[in-house]
Protein backbone atom coordinates (compact mmCIF):
# COMPACT_ATOMS: atom_id res chain seq x y z
CA UNK A 1 0.00 0.00 0.00
CA UNK A 2 3.16 2.71 1.07
CA UNK A 3 4.18 2.41 -2.44
CA UNK A 4 1.27 4.27 -3.39
CA UNK A 5 2.06 7.53 -0.82
CA UNK A 6 3.40 10.54 -2.59
CA UNK A 7 6.35 12.39 -1.08
CA UNK A 8 3.83 14.44 1.05
CA UNK A 9 1.75 12.01 2.20
CA UNK A 10 5.24 10.41 3.60
CA UNK A 11 6.01 13.68 4.98
CA UNK A 12 2.41 13.57 6.46
CA UNK A 13 3.37 10.19 8.26
CA UNK A 14 6.89 11.54 9.68
CA UNK A 15 5.49 14.50 10.73
CA UNK A 16 2.81 12.82 12.31
CA UNK A 17 5.41 10.78 14.32
CA UNK A 18 7.24 14.02 15.08
CA UNK A 19 4.11 16.17 16.97
CA UNK A 20 3.27 13.04 19.34
CA UNK A 21 6.99 13.29 20.33
CA UNK A 22 6.45 17.18 20.40
CA UNK A 23 3.77 16.85 22.50
CA UNK A 24 5.15 13.95 24.63
CA UNK A 25 2.91 10.79 23.76
CA UNK A 26 3.72 7.41 23.64
CA UNK A 27 1.45 6.52 20.13
CA UNK A 28 0.63 8.09 17.17
CA UNK A 29 -3.07 9.13 17.04
CA UNK A 30 -5.61 10.58 14.61
CA UNK A 31 -4.66 13.74 16.42
CA UNK A 32 -1.53 13.63 15.31
CA UNK A 33 -2.03 13.22 11.54
CA UNK A 34 -4.68 16.07 11.43
CA UNK A 35 -2.14 18.37 13.40
CA UNK A 36 0.39 16.96 10.43
CA UNK A 37 -2.06 17.26 7.77
CA UNK A 38 -2.37 21.39 8.64
CA UNK A 39 1.31 21.75 8.95
CA UNK A 40 1.09 23.58 5.51
CA UNK A 41 -0.76 26.54 6.30
CA UNK A 42 -0.93 27.16 2.18
CA UNK A 43 -2.19 23.09 1.43
CA UNK A 44 -5.36 22.72 0.70
CA UNK A 45 -6.31 20.83 3.87
CA UNK A 46 -5.47 23.96 5.92
CA UNK A 47 -7.09 26.33 3.61
CA UNK A 48 -10.34 24.53 3.44
CA UNK A 49 -10.97 24.31 7.59
CA UNK A 50 -8.97 27.91 7.67
CA UNK A 51 -12.85 29.19 7.86
CA UNK A 52 -12.86 27.69 11.14
CA UNK A 53 -9.75 28.54 12.66
CA UNK A 54 -8.68 25.38 12.80
CA UNK A 55 -5.00 24.78 11.96
CA UNK A 56 -1.59 23.18 13.19
CA UNK A 57 -1.48 25.25 16.87
CA UNK A 58 -4.94 24.94 17.46
CA UNK A 59 -5.11 21.33 17.35
CA UNK A 60 -2.00 21.12 18.99
CA UNK A 61 -3.85 23.11 22.11
CA UNK A 62 -6.91 21.14 21.65
CA UNK A 63 -4.91 17.74 22.12
CA UNK A 64 -3.17 18.56 25.24
CA UNK A 65 -6.61 20.31 26.17
CA UNK A 66 -8.40 16.43 25.40
CA UNK A 67 -5.69 14.11 26.37
CA UNK A 68 -3.64 16.25 29.47
CA UNK A 69 -0.09 15.19 30.29
CA UNK A 70 1.44 11.38 29.39
CA UNK A 71 4.88 12.15 30.12
CA UNK A 72 7.07 9.89 27.72
CA UNK A 73 8.44 6.40 28.77
CA UNK A 74 12.22 6.94 28.71
CA UNK A 75 12.97 3.54 28.07
CA UNK A 76 11.30 3.62 24.87
CA UNK A 77 14.43 5.41 23.36
CA UNK A 78 15.97 2.23 23.04
CA UNK A 79 13.37 1.20 20.43
CA UNK A 80 14.50 3.74 17.55
CA UNK A 81 15.78 1.17 15.16
CA UNK A 82 12.75 -0.94 16.00
CA UNK A 83 10.13 2.07 15.01
CA UNK A 84 12.25 2.56 11.84
CA UNK A 85 12.13 -0.92 11.10
CA UNK A 86 8.11 -1.23 11.77
CA UNK A 87 8.23 1.86 8.68
CA UNK A 88 10.36 0.23 6.40
CA UNK A 89 8.56 -3.03 6.83
CA UNK A 90 4.96 -0.94 5.54
CA UNK A 91 7.11 0.71 2.57
CA UNK A 92 8.09 3.75 4.14
CA UNK A 93 12.30 4.71 4.71
CA UNK A 94 12.54 6.92 7.41
CA UNK A 95 15.79 8.13 6.50
CA UNK A 96 15.00 8.39 3.21
CA UNK A 97 12.15 10.39 3.82
CA UNK A 98 13.97 12.56 6.29
CA UNK A 99 16.51 13.39 3.57
CA UNK A 100 14.01 14.69 0.77
CA UNK A 101 12.12 16.84 3.73
CA UNK A 102 15.66 18.11 4.48
CA UNK A 103 16.91 18.56 1.11
CA UNK A 104 13.50 20.40 0.34
CA UNK A 105 13.47 22.43 3.68
CA UNK A 106 16.67 22.66 4.95
CA UNK A 107 19.07 20.82 7.13
CA UNK A 108 17.61 19.52 10.46
CA UNK A 109 14.00 20.63 9.64
CA UNK A 110 13.05 17.50 11.50
CA UNK A 111 15.07 17.08 14.08
CA UNK A 112 13.76 18.44 17.76
CA UNK A 113 16.70 19.96 20.18
CA UNK A 114 18.47 17.76 21.87
CA UNK A 115 20.65 18.32 24.98
CA UNK A 116 22.76 15.82 27.26
CA UNK A 117 19.57 14.83 28.99
CA UNK A 118 16.79 12.10 27.08
CA UNK A 119 14.28 14.46 27.37
CA UNK A 120 13.48 18.07 27.15
CA UNK A 121 10.34 20.58 27.41
CA UNK A 122 8.45 20.76 24.31
CA UNK A 123 4.97 22.71 24.17
CA UNK A 124 3.00 23.58 26.89
CA UNK A 125 5.62 22.69 29.08
CA UNK A 126 5.66 19.31 28.31
CA UNK A 127 8.45 16.92 27.61
CA UNK A 128 8.95 14.84 24.79
CA UNK A 129 12.12 12.09 24.06
CA UNK A 130 14.24 12.96 21.16
CA UNK A 131 14.16 9.68 19.91
CA UNK A 132 12.33 6.55 20.39
CA UNK A 133 9.72 3.89 19.05
CA UNK A 134 5.81 5.83 18.79
CA UNK A 135 3.17 2.94 17.84
CA UNK A 136 0.38 3.80 15.68
CA UNK A 137 -2.91 3.47 17.25
CA UNK A 138 -5.35 0.63 15.75
CA UNK A 139 -7.51 3.09 15.00
CA UNK A 140 -4.74 5.06 13.14
CA UNK A 141 -3.37 1.99 11.03
CA UNK A 142 -6.94 2.12 9.96
CA UNK A 143 -7.22 5.87 8.46
CA UNK A 144 -4.22 4.68 6.37
CA UNK A 145 -6.09 1.60 4.81
CA UNK A 146 -8.90 3.71 4.49
CA UNK A 147 -6.95 6.18 2.47
CA UNK A 148 -6.05 3.68 -0.25
CA UNK A 149 -10.16 2.73 -0.84
CA UNK A 150 -10.37 6.44 -0.95
CA UNK A 151 -7.47 6.26 -3.24
CA UNK A 152 -9.28 3.19 -5.16
CA UNK A 153 -13.11 5.02 -4.95
CA UNK A 154 -11.49 7.94 -6.93
CA UNK A 155 -9.77 5.64 -9.56
CA UNK A 156 -5.95 7.03 -8.80
CA UNK A 157 -3.37 5.31 -8.37
CA UNK A 158 -1.54 7.44 -5.54
CA UNK A 159 -2.50 8.34 -1.85
CA UNK A 160 -1.93 12.31 -1.23
CA UNK A 161 -2.65 13.72 1.74
CA UNK A 162 -6.22 14.56 0.89
CA UNK A 163 -6.62 10.96 0.87
CA UNK A 164 -5.28 10.45 4.71
CA UNK A 165 -7.70 13.31 5.16
CA UNK A 166 -10.75 11.46 3.78
CA UNK A 167 -9.62 8.06 5.66
CA UNK A 168 -9.73 9.98 8.94
CA UNK A 169 -13.47 11.48 8.00
CA UNK A 170 -14.44 8.10 6.85
CA UNK A 171 -13.27 6.42 9.88
CA UNK A 172 -15.34 9.09 12.17
CA UNK A 173 -14.65 7.82 15.39
CA UNK A 174 -11.05 9.04 16.24
CA UNK A 175 -10.25 12.63 18.16
CA UNK A 176 -9.43 14.14 14.73
CA UNK A 177 -12.89 13.95 13.82
CA UNK A 178 -14.05 15.05 17.38
CA UNK A 179 -12.16 18.11 17.31
CA UNK A 180 -13.58 19.04 13.71
CA UNK A 181 -16.95 18.37 14.81
CA UNK A 182 -16.46 20.56 18.50
CA UNK A 183 -15.29 23.33 15.80
CA UNK A 184 -18.80 22.62 13.55
CA UNK A 185 -16.97 21.65 10.73
CA UNK A 186 -19.30 20.54 7.78
CA UNK A 187 -17.43 17.11 7.52
CA UNK A 188 -19.52 16.46 4.50
CA UNK A 189 -18.37 19.35 2.55
CA UNK A 190 -14.71 19.03 3.92
CA UNK A 191 -14.96 15.67 2.26
CA UNK A 192 -16.22 17.41 -0.93
CA UNK A 193 -13.02 19.91 -0.74
CA UNK A 194 -10.91 16.72 -0.60
CA UNK A 195 -12.30 15.48 -3.20
CA UNK A 196 -12.14 18.42 -5.63
CA UNK A 197 -8.87 18.97 -4.67
CA UNK A 198 -7.69 15.31 -5.44
CA UNK A 199 -9.78 15.31 -8.83
CA UNK A 200 -7.37 18.71 -9.23
CA UNK A 201 -4.24 17.48 -8.50
CA UNK A 202 -4.43 13.48 -10.61
CA UNK A 203 -5.82 16.77 -14.10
Amino acid sequence: MFERFTADARAVVVAAQEEARLLGHDYIGTEHVLAALLADPGGPIARALAGHSVDAEFVRGDIVRRVGPHPPDLSAAAAEQEDAEALKAIGIDLDQVRKAIEANFGAGSLRLPRDTAQKKRGLFGRFYIAGGHIPFTNRNKKVLELSLREALRLDQKFIAPEHIMLGLLREGEGLAVQILKEKEVDLSKLRDDMTTALRARAA
